[in-house]
């Protein structure tokens, strides 16, 4: 099947069908050999919505065809991997969408069951394997370390440690651990995000409720740092997928992306489920793939200087050099 057999499957979500839609542009989009960034996020838009309406085995199909898919979005999948283990378990096992990160918050949230089968992945994280293993045994280890000993003790081995010999308490030690590092590696990992404090939303809030939408464009551009065009091609679009991937990218929370958004776009919340597509959307939404768009957006605006400038620079080059051949000649000497 080829990727304009997949946008034709897209294009026609008919009502009351979703049940079927749901399953066959997941198999379409399998089909494609290398699908496009639009396709992906097609695919999220299309199927995201119907996610309430399809039954258990729909998501169990999904689930396991995703699981086999080299460029599976990730927003749909982190929604799959959120079901119950029976439906998510292929993903959980096999998805390459899923980063130790995604792999902590789900056992944080979900306990043993997602660990089980998260310990089944190829290449896990040692310190992921070892962490499900206190999960299993929580009483393997239950005397606290001497103090004199505490610098020897590896940081996994506290977390089983810790127990008191309380039923239960190594596994709650090793959750509360699993967060702490989910956390960590959030607030740790951001490398484009220097912009993001209470000034800039107070700032593009302001710009959204005015009506002006060049107020709230120069607004986002300052706090992207991104030239004028490219923010204003952010919000030109029908929808507001590419604000939303912007305003993750700045690590807004989900409620001040929403006012944002809506003011920016107020026709699309006209009912509460929509307002329920873009919280669910916000929150899937991998601040780390929030943080590629941008960076491709800023790419892609240097290609477009670079290529724009590169005749006007080539031929000032040329000029100059006529300039200065015509005043190093004789006549222009004589002259």
């Amino acid at each position: 099947m080829s990727s304009a057999d997949f946008r034709q499957i897209a294009i026609r979500a008919e009502s009351g069908k979703a049940e079927r839609l749901f399953r066959a542009t997941v198999s379409a989009f399998c089909s494609l050999t290398r699908p496009s960034r639009r396709e992906i996020a097609q695919l999220e838009d299309l199927t995201l919505p119907l996610f309430a309406d399809v039954s258990v085995e729909s998501r169990r199909y999904v689930a396991a065809a995703l699981s086999e898919c080299e460029y599976a979005p990730a927003a749909l999948v982190r929604r799959l991997c959120e079901e119950p283990v029976d439906v998510a378990a292929p993903l959980l096992i096999r998805s390459r969408a899923l980063s130790d990160i995604d792999l902590i918050a789900l056992i944080g949230r979900h306990g043993l069951p997602h660990a089980r089968a998260i310990a089944r992945r190829k290449d896990l994280n040692p310190t992921i394997a070892h962490l499900i293993r206190a999960l299993e045994k929580p009483m393997l280890v239950s005397v606290r370390q001497p103090e004199a000993n505490a610098k020897t003790v590896p940081e996994s081995a506290e977390v089983v440690a810790d127990s008191q010999q309380v039923p239960g308490a190594a596994a709650e030690n090793a959750r509360r651990r699993l967060r702490s590092m989910m956390r960590d590696a959030e607030s740790g990992g951001a490398t484009i995000n220097p912009f993001a404090g209470a000034n800039t939303y107070l700032k593009l809030r302001g710009t959204a409720l005015t009506g002006n939408a060049a107020f709230f464009q120069t607004a986002l551009a300052d706090a992207l740092e991104m030239d004028f065009s490219t923010a204003r091609s952010l919000t030109a679009n029908q929808n507001y997928t590419s604000l939303l991937a912007a305003l993750r990218a700045l690590d807004l929370g989900e409620e001040r992306a929403f006012l944002i958004t809506a003011a920016v776009y107020p026709t699309e919340f006209s009912h509460p489920q929509a307002i329920r597509i873009f919280l669910d959307r916000y929150r899937l939404l991998h601040r780390d793939a929030a943080l590629d768009r941008l960076r491709g957006w800023k790419a892609e605006t240097l290609s477009k200087a670079i290529r724009n400038a590169g005749p006007i620079a080539a031929n000032a080059d040329v000029s100059k050099a006529d300039s200065d051949n015509a005043a190093a000649s004789p006549k222009a000497r004589r002259v």
